[in-house]
């Protein structure tokens, strides 16, 4: 397949001298940029290690593959084709990166979507994009664009949703060349390019709709460029797609771009000025750093200075407040005599009133059990007789219950011999209609008679037979009435029998009803006798909540007492609490005078020791060794001395510093010497 490759003839290319006389002419920029930009120009460097190569094999770019006579030499010169086409466009990936980035580098600002390298670039990777691309055939028309492809990324990769629907917005773009140009625009402002194609990348089945199996995208050459991408994101772009007309751009290649040798001179000059900057930039930052702990301790001392004068207020605080807790003290305890006596007055006033009560509430309990256990006994008698009327009644709907179940069936008996009368005056109705249509029939003949006299010979024997068939209609007549009138016998002897039956269920019923009715009277009778009994039960409820109203105020009293206790125990307990208080007060303003015995010998301690700068210092002051940048300096917060990692390893608590710091070897066995003196 073709490629949409445009050559430039080699007379239109400009001649290496002219390029370097164009590169003498050109003011110097200025090489004194970021440690970053320096590093990213040796990147580029080494991409372009094939740069001989790809100068050889451009002007073989989108050639047409030459005719083969059979078809297996075909076959072998279209793969050779196709392996020269993605070698060739690798080799152009390169350079164009490798000439981006350093055209980038050496401008030091954002590139415009007028740079020429980064124009050449984004129609390099058109090109490889469009490599191997499958032709889609529609009603319009055969559609070959990369934007297919590119549209995956969205499904794949949530991020690029706002590239998508932000190339979908843009009114301008009407074809899907534009679109995909505008998309790879986004994707490199975003440095996310190779991000996104090495997800694209990742997902081959996908691809394999749109490409074909010897595409570039399908080989491990995109894998190669993916990797190239990657150098990309040192750039910094800003490209407007408003007012560029994307759809109807030609994706020519400018092989004058290429055509620069490299100097190795000017190589080697950058890379003594970036390591010259290198170590201006480690040396202002520690500058920065040491400024910064300068800064630092100064404040600290401040801080110390203050809680210096907050603990002498707070001492002279505490002696008033010793002061105002002794007399406190002395109040609390005459009121503590006050109520001792209030107390135990009022515990025997309490104590007689307590027995009292007792007594009268004995008295009145007694009487209280008698009256209950007589209503116990009457209560257990009318559950008693209450139990045998249940069962009487129980039985007495029993009867009832059967009664009715007899007088259901005796319903049902009649109904259905009601059902077999019907069905058989139904029967006689159907023969009686049967004999009118015979003497229709008969009547009918004889008008045929009459009018057909000359066939009476021969319609004889069929009258004869005609009327022995009313003969036996007629018998059978005779025999259906038979039965219809014993039925009617038997109808009648049913109804007679039905008829006294129901007489004497009518009189059991009556008798039944006269039976209820006396059991309603009598449970008339008990219900009266119950609410009287209710009555009697409320009033004795009343009666003994009363007694229980009289026993929770004693046993409020009670409690009332026990509390008296209880604050009486409370007193002793506080009072032998202040006076631990007390002691414990003593022994913290001991130990807090000792405090700030230590605090003084510390002041006194930094006010004797200076603290070093780090200019003065060149060497360790123990180990005596040079410092230098493997070897740095560090400060002994106790004495101030400049000392070395190794002899300034250990770390303690200070006076003056909440969290331990760190301290040389000596003053390390000197502070531990002390606290153990202070200790014992």
């Amino acid at each position: 397949k073709e490629e949409d490759f445009e050559i430039i003839d080699k007379k239109q290319l400009p001649e290496a001298a002219e390029l370097r006389n164009e590169e003498k002419a050109k003011p110097e920029e200025a090489r004194w940029s970021a440690p970053i930009l320096s590093l990213a120009k040796k990147a580029s460097e080494n991409l372009a290690l094939s740069y001989g190569s790809a100068l050889k094999s451009a002007s073989l770019v989108g050639l047409v593959s030459k005719p083969g006579g059979s078809d297996s030499p075909a076959k072998t010169s279209t793969r050779c084709h196709t392996m020269e086409e993605r070698a060739n466009l690798m080799n152009m990936m390169k350079l164009s990166i490798k000439i981006l980035i350093q055209s980038a580098l050496s401008l030091g600002r954002t590139l415009d979507s007028d740079f020429p390298p980064l124009q050449q670039f984004f129609v390099v990777l058109e090109h490889c994009l469009k490599h191997g691309l499958k032709v889609k055939k529609t009603f319009i028309g055969q559609n070959k664009s990369f934007f297919g492809p590119l549209e995956l990324v969205e499904k794949l990769c949530p991020e690029a949703s706002d590239i998508a629907t932000s190339v979908k917005n843009l009114p301008e773009l009407k074809t899907a060349v534009g679109r995909g140009r505008a998309w790879l625009y986004l994707a490199l402002m975003q440095k996310k390019l190779a991000d996104y194609l090495k997800v694209l990348l990742d997902h081959k089945h996908l691809l394999s709709e749109f490409y074909e199996h010897d595409a570039l995208m399908m080989e491990e050459e995109g894998a190669v460029i993916v990797g190239l991408l990657v150098g990309l994101n040192v750039i910094d772009a800003n490209l407007c797609l408003k007012g560029e007309d994307l759809d109807s751009q030609v994706g020519v290649i400018d092989f004058s771009l290429y055509l620069k040798e490299t100097q190795d001179s000017d190589g080697k000059q950058d890379g003594g000025i970036t390591a010259v900057l290198d170590q201006k930039h480690y040396v202002e930052e520690l500058n920065r750093h040491l400024s910064c702990t300068v800064a630092d301790l100064q404040n600290k001392i401040d801080c110390l200075e203050k809680t210096n004068s907050k603990l002498q207020e707070e001492l002279a605080a505490a002696t008033d407040r010793i002061g105002s807790l002794q007399e406190e003290q002395q109040q609390l305890k005459q009121q503590n005599e006050l109520i001792r006596e209030r107390s135990e007055k009022s515990v025997e006033v309490t104590k007689e009133d307590t027995k009292v009560e007792l007594d009268t509430y004995k008295q009145s309990r007694q009487g209280l059990d008698e009256m209950y256990s007589d209503v116990w006994k009457q209560l257990k008698e009318e559950k008693k007789i209450r139990l045998e009327l249940e069962k009487e009644l129980e039985l007495q709907i029993g009867m009832k219950t059967e009664m009715e179940i007899a007088m259901k069936l005796l319903e049902k008996d009649t109904h259905e011999k009601q059902d077999t009368l019907v069905a058989l005056r139904q029967q006689l109705e159907e023969v009686k209609a049967i004999n009118l249509q015979m003497f229709h029939k008969s009547q009918n003949a004889e008008c045929s008679l009459q009018q057909k006299t000359e066939a009476i010979s021969s319609f004889e024997g069929k009258t004869n037979e005609m009327m022995s068939s009313m003969k036996q209609m007629e018998e059978r007549l005779q025999q259906a009435e038979k039965a219809r009138q014993a039925a009617e016998e038997r109808c009648n002897k049913m109804k007679q029998e039905l008829a006294g039956k129901l007489d004497s269920c009518r009189q059991q019923m009556a008798q039944l009803d006269s039976k209820c009715a006396t059991l309603e009277k009598e449970l008339k009778s008990e219900k009266e006798q119950r609410q009287t009994l209710q009555k009697e039960l409320h009033q004795e409820k009343d009666a003994t909540a009363l007694l229980k109203t009289e026993l929770q105020q004693m046993e409020g009293l009670k409690k009332e007492l026990r509390k008296l206790q209880e604050e009486k125990q409370e007193l002793k307990k506080v009072h032998e609490e202040q006076e631990q208080a007390l002691q414990e007060m003593g022994l913290h303003l001991s130990q807090s005078k000792l405090k700030m015995e230590d605090i003084k010998e510390v002041n006194k301690a930094l006010k004797g020791h200076t603290w070093l700068k780090d200019d003065e210092a060149t060497h360790c002051k123990q180990c005596k060794k040079e410092f230098s940048i493997s070897r740095r300096k560090h400060h002994c917060r106790n004495c101030g001395d400049i000392f070395c990692n190794t002899c300034s390893s250990n770390e303690l608590a200070l006076p003056s510093y909440p969290k331990p710091v760190r301290v040389c070897d000596n003053c390390h066995t000197l502070l531990l010497q002390q606290c153990s003196s202070n200790s014992s």
